[in-house]
């Protein structure tokens, strides 16, 4: 059962559409406790203040900005509240866009919106309104004390929103180090590595991609709970492929190997399958 992160409601225009929001996806990392490595117990955190070095009860914490160095304003629940007053509780359509003007750079959390019982029609009226004009709606949104954009989409017959960067917070590509200049590419190798894209580009079938790590660090659990040793992955074969045009060969030829391969494991499998069916 899916428990509610927050409750509100999403304007545009003059329609008021009431949504609860529930978190829409998991983390399935492996969680790990940091212990003390001579008697394996779990290691506390304490908040302690550096001036009276003692530890610091969540009650006597108040949050401070830093407006020059030692220097500090301070804000207590209360006043945080108050900064957030109602607008915590709006998600403002500001416009409605094409999904594909949004580069992903921007995207971060994906949220599901359901309607309260008061606001299932508006709520399937914007939901069909979505649909028909293929349209998402900008919005701005403010969930515990932190303020983003969103964007508000349907996604398989429900109410989406995933939270947005605002442009300020995405850091220029001129700060990144070692950017190639423009260079002038070699027309050959231009059109094979457009030949290994098109060999190797499919549809995109979220179910086939695997956690390998999680799934070997699950294989490892299993092995030390059971007094086994750990068995670690073979090491990677070396590529000494050095020469660009010898790689985009090389792997062109590979990915015309490996759908044969599969293609050859896949009947193989279903004659095996036929004849324990038939026995």
């Amino acid at each position: 059962m899916m428990q509610t992160i927050w409750k509100g409601a999403i304007n545009f225009g003059l329609v008021n559409v009431p949504v609860k929001m529930y978190t829409a996806t998991e983390d399935n990392d492996i969680s790990m406790k940091m212990l003390h490595k001579d008697y394996n117990v779990p290691i506390h955190y304490a908040k302690t203040c550096v001036k009276c070095k003692e530890e610091v009860e969540w009650s006597d914490v108040v949050k401070g900005y830093e407006y020059e160095p030692g220097h500090y304003v301070t804000f207590d629940n209360k006043e945080m509240d108050a900064l957030a007053s109602s607008a915590s509780r709006e998600i403002q359509i500001l416009d409605f866009v094409d999904l594909e003007e949004i580069d992903p750079i921007y995207y971060q959390k994906t949220y599901y919106l359901a309607p309260e019982k008061s606001g299932m029609h508006a709520y399937s009226l914007l939901l069909e309104a979505l649909v028909a004009t293929n349209k998402i709606g900008v919005a701005n949104v403010t969930i515990r004390s932190k303020s983003s954009l969103a964007a508000i989409r349907a996604v398989d017959g429900v109410l989406s929103m995933v939270t947005m960067h605002y442009a300020e917070e995405i850091r220029a590509r001129e700060l990144i180090p070692n950017l190639p200049k423009k260079a002038k590419i070699n027309e050959r190798e231009l059109d094979m590595a457009k030949m290994l894209i098109e060999q190797l580009s499919a549809k995109f079938e979220p179910d086939k991609y695997k956690d390998e790590y999680r799934e070997r660090m699950l294989a490892a659990i299993e092995d030390k709970v059971e007094g086994k040793d750990v068995k670690l992955a073979p090491e990677e074969k070396k590529n000494n492929v050095i020469d660009l045009m010898d790689a985009l060969k090389a792997s062109l030829k590979q990915s015309k190997i490996e759908p044969a391969k599969k293609t050859a494991e896949a009947k193989k499998m279903a004659k095996t399958h036929k004849k324990k069916a038939g026995a």
